[in-house]
This record gives structure tokens, C-alpha cells and sequence, in this order.
């Protein structure tokens, strides 16, 4: 072999290795990146448009654990959390439901922990007049000026739409108001499509659109909120990951995420 040939032959082992070096590199920086662990989630709308995906994200980067977020309609979401094949390692649930569950063996014990108040707000279109709505009082006068303030369908099991059926709709102050539910999705939704020019809907729900605006949240003397409370599933395939999610979700650095998402933390 000449010594053309010799050269010819080291340089392609010479870039052979270099591609076999480059490889292995990269393999094993995708391995370091790679989320070595999962846990599932299962959570209603209002936590799941409550800062829960940016936290989830926080919280997956800083511990390669890969963390699946499922939002379900708080109609059927206890019959998922007790039945779903691919059982959830972390639930989120109003305190009344995830005490009943506690109850009913559904809860690790000691895991059980308070999330966050879910409030109820007025909303009215981008660029319109924000009313004065800081009492009872002033409150029905807005809602009675509108031609229609939207809201949802409490007939599908949203507690939200309960919440605000019973604790505004349904009050004496309140006669007279033109509600009519919305019959595609929830009530701010149906605002931001150009229905009604008012709704009633949970401050988490409203913030994400930019047609509408949030007022603010509803006088406190009717009790339009939702108290949630979070726990690690009794079927949780990996429980200890599942209680250091929570606990890094309700630490005070976490905080600020929420409550700019519209969760009033405890």
C-alpha cells in the first residue's frame, strides 16, 4: 500500500471515530436531558388553567421527572380518579369531594393539603367600561344594566357554574338579571365569541382570554369560590415522586405562579 493509500485510510478512521465520538455524545446528553420518571396529574379546569402547567414544566426540567397533566370535568372526575387504567399519582379536587375520598380509603395518608380558593369574577369584553361592582348591591346593578351576562351550563356537573347559579343567579338581589348559559363551553368563552356582553365565570377561566377583561372578583359576602385541596392517589404507582411534586407545587416560591394565574393561595 502507498503512502496516498495509507493516508486515505487513516482519515476515513480518523472521521469514523469522530462521527462514533459525536454520537456517543450527543446519546448521552439526550440521556441526561430525558425525564428518568413519570407521574400523572388529574385536576379540574380551575387548577389546570390555575398555573399548574407552568409549575408541572418547573418541576419536570429541574427533576427529569415527566409529569402528564389530565383536566377533567369536575362532573366525572372522582369516577376517573378511582377508575382510569393508568391510575393518577397526584389528584386535585374541591375539599368536600377529596374528604369524601379520603373517607373512602382514595388518599395516601398524610397527603392530603389545602391548594388554593378558585374565585368567582365578573368579566366584560376588551376596552369596555369596568363597573363598579364592590358590593351586593352594585353588583346586581351592573349585571341588570347588561343585555345579557353569560355563564355555564350547571346541568353538564361544573361546579363553577353551580357555585354561581346558587350564589349569585338564584339570590333575591339578583331578579331581574338575564342569564342565559352557554351552549358551547363556558361562560367566558361564550363572551369572548361575541355572545352577551357580560359574563360570570372563575377568575382562572377568564384570564386566559385576551377578548375579555376580568372586573374582579364578586362581593365576599356571597361566597363565590371554590376552596381546592390536593393528595397523592391511594393508587399511585410512585408515590414518593407524587409527594415531592406537591410539595413543590404548594412551596412559597410557587406562589406567585398561581396567583398570577388566578389561584388565591392559602
Amino acid at each position: 500500500m502507498d503512502s496516498g493509500s495509507i493516508q486515505s485510510a487513516v482519515m476515513r478512521i480518523t472521521q469514523s471515530s469522530l462521527m462514533a465520538g459525536a454520537f456517543v455524545v450527543a446519546a448521552a446528553r439526550m440521556a441526561a436531558q430525558a425525564p428518568v420518571a413519570e407521574i400523572r396529574v388529574i385536576t379540574p379546569g380551575v387548577v389546570y388553567n390555575a398555573g399548574l402547567l407552568d409549575l408541572a414544566a418547573s418541576f419536570e426540567k429541574e427533576t427529569r421527572t415527566k409529569v402528564t397533566v389530565t383536566s377533567v370535568g369536575m362532573g366525572r372526575i372522582v369516577n376517573e380518579i378511582t377508575t382510569v387504567t393508568q391510575p393518577p399519582d397526584v389528584i386535585m379536587l374541591p375539599f368536600e369531594l377529596m374528604s369524601t375520598l379520603s373517607l373512602d380509603g382514595g388518599v395516601k395518608a398524610g397527603t392530603f393539603m389545602p391548594l388554593g380558593r378558585a374565585e368567582m369574577g365578573l368579566a366584560v369584553p376588551a376596552g369596555a367600561r369596568h363597573p363598579d361592582i364592590s358590593t351586593v348591591e352594585k353588583l346586581a346593578a351592573a349585571l341588570r344594566s347588561a343585555k345579557a351576562v353569560m355563564r355555564s351550563n350547571p346541568a353538564g356537573g361544573s361546579m363553577v357554574a353551580r357555585v354561581i347559579e346558587q350564589n349569585v343567579i338564584k339570590r333575591p338581589e339578583f331578579a331581574g338579571v338575564n342569564s342565559p348559559v352557554s351552549t358551547r363551553g363556558e361562560g367566558g368563552q361564550a363572551l369572548a365569541r361575541g355572545e352577551g356582553d357580560m359574563a360570570l365565570q372563575a377568575i382562572c377561566e377568564i384570564l386566559p382570554y385576551k377578548e375579555i377583561e376580568l372586573v374582579g372578583p364578586l362581593p365576599r359576602e356571597l361566597a363565590a369560590w371554590i376552596d381546592m385541596s390536593t393528595a397523592v392517589s391511594a393508587r399511585s404507582q410512585d408515590p414518593d415522586r407524587a409527594l415531592a411534586f406537591i410539595r413543590y407545587i404548594t412551596r412559597a416560591e410557587a406562589t406567585p405562579v398561581w396567583t398570577a394565574k388566578g389561584l388565591k393561595r392559602f
